[in-house]
């Protein structure tokens, strides 16, 4: 399981370090997609294969689903890590996280996601997130 918030610096050549702690369940490949509320995530192989098998589910005649299925396969790309524990992550995808410099790098349970530093802080200090709200959306969802 993916926990913890790490900050990390995105280079020249646009690659960033992925936490120790995550690269051991991450494995030597994994992939990397556009994800939602402008960053990306990152799943190991196994977990990419359990979100592709749900995805190739959804019904082919929804126009919403195929649009789904395009944001996800379309932005992803199989990764390995270097010899000093960094990817490199495409300008396509920095464009769409918005990543320049500063990198947050957070578990989220069964995926990785990467944050540009400005977008991470803008989402926890939005005004809009109210931990109440979120409890009671949680037990409307049975947690």
């Amino acid at each position: 399981m993916f926990i913890g918030e790490y900050c990390h610096s995105v280079d020249v050549k646009g690659r960033v370090s992925i936490p120790a702690k995550f690269r051991e369940e991450l494995g030597e490949n994994f992939v990397l997609t556009k994800g939602l509320d402008n960053c990306l995530f990152i799943y190991s192989m196994d977990e990419w294969g359990i979100l592709e098998n749900k995805l190739k589910q959804l019904p082919l005649t929804n126009r919403d689903a195929r649009a789904f299925v395009r944001f996800f396969f379309s932005g992803a790309t199989e990764c390995e890590l270097d010899s000093q524990g960094r990817i490199r992550i495409a300008n396509n995808l920095r464009e769409h996280a918005n990543l320049r410099k500063d990198a947050v790098i957070i578990g989220v349970g069964t995926r990785v996601e990467i944050w540009s530093n400005h977008e991470w802080q803008k989402y926890n200090n939005d005004d809009n997130l109210s931990y109440d709200e979120i409890a009671n959306k949680m037990e409307e969802l049975g947690i």
